[in-house]
C-alpha cells in the first residue's frame, strides 16, 4: 500500500533521513520507534507532502507521492496526525471534526463518519459543543485522531500520540488507537514509548540519527537485547 524506498530527506543543509525504506500493507499497523531527533517527524512530514524528498521515492498504491503537494495526497487517503495535535483551540469539537471532512469526498460521507467517530470517541459526543482548546491532553488527541478519521482515509499517520499525556492517559489512547486499527484502519505510528506501541503493532522499524536500524515483527523485536535495553527498559 505505502513504500518508501531509499528516502533522504531535510531542512535546509541538514539533513534528517538517509537512504529510508519501509512498507505498509493495507490492513497492517506498522510503528517506527527511535529516540528523539532520529528522523521519525520528518518522516511522517514527508509521506504527508509537508518535506519533498531530496532523493528515493514514496509510493501510495502504486503511485509516486514524491512530488504532490499536501492537499493532493490527503485526497489519495492520507490523513496526518501531527505530533502536538494540531487542533482549533477557539472552534468547537463539532467544528474541528467538520474540518477533517473538507473534502469532497468526505463531505458525502460526512454523518455517518461523524456517527462513526463518536461511537468510537464517545467523550467528543459529549463535548461536541465545548471550545476544543478547553479539552483534556488526552480528550484534544481524541479529536486530533477523530478529525483524520472525517477525511475517510485509507491510512493514518500517528506522530507521537502519546506525547505529553499523564501515564494514565497513555494507556487509555493506546485502548483507543487498537480499537481504531479493529475498524479496518492502516496506521503508520512513530511513538517514543516504544514498550507500549510493540504491544498494539505488527512490524515496526527502528529509526536511529536518521536512519533504519532494524526492523520486523513487533514482538520479535521487543525480544531483541539491543532493544530491551535501550528502549524498553529491561
Amino acid at each position: 500500500m505505502l513504500e518508501l524506498r531509499g528516502v533522504t530527506a531535510g531542512y535546509g543543509q541538514f539533513t534528517a533521513l538517509w537512504g529510508v525504506s519501509l512498507r505498509v500493507s493495507a490492513g497492517e499497523a506498522v510503528a517506527v520507534v527511535g529516540p528523539n531527533g532520529a528522523g521519525k517527524t520528518t518522516l511522517m512530514r514527508v509521506i504527508s507532502g509537508l518535506v519533498s524528498p531530496r532523493e528515493g521515492d514514496l509510493t501510495f498504491e502504486g503511485q509516486s507521492l514524491a512530488r504532490l503537494p499536501a492537499h493532493e495526497i490527503v485526497a489519495h487517503g492520507i490523513a496526518h496526525v501531527p505530533e502536538g495535535r494540531r487542533i482549533f483551540p477557539m472552534l468547537t469539537v463539532a467544528d474541528n471534526l467538520k474540518m477533517g471532512a473538507f473534502l469532497r469526498s468526505a463531505r458525502r460521507g460526512y454523518r455517518d463518519s461523524l456517527e462513526r467517530v463518536y461511537t468510537l470517541f464517545p467523550a467528543l459526543a459529549e463535548r461536541q459543543k465545548q471550545r476544543a482548546g478547553s479539552l483534556s491532553g488526552g480528550e484534544q488527541q481524541m479529536l486530533a485522531i477523530g478529525r483524520a478519521l472525517m477525511s475517510r482515509p485509507k491510512i493514518i499517520l500517528l506522530d507521537e500520540p502519546s506525547m505529553g499525556l499523564a501515564p494514565v492517559m497513555v494507556l487509555r489512547l493506546f485502548d483507543l488507537i487498537r480499537r481504531v486499527r479493529e475498524e479496518g484502519y492502516t496506521i503508520l505510528v512513530v511513538e517514543q514509548n516504544v514498550r507500549q506501541i510493540l504491544k498494539l503493532v505488527d512490524r515496526a522499524y527502528l529509526l536511529e540519527v536518521g536512519r533504519i536500524k532494524m526492523e520486523g515483527r513487533a514482538d520479535e523485536l521487543s525480544e531483541q537485547d539491543f532493544v530491551r535495553k535501550a528502549y524498553v527498559g529491561l
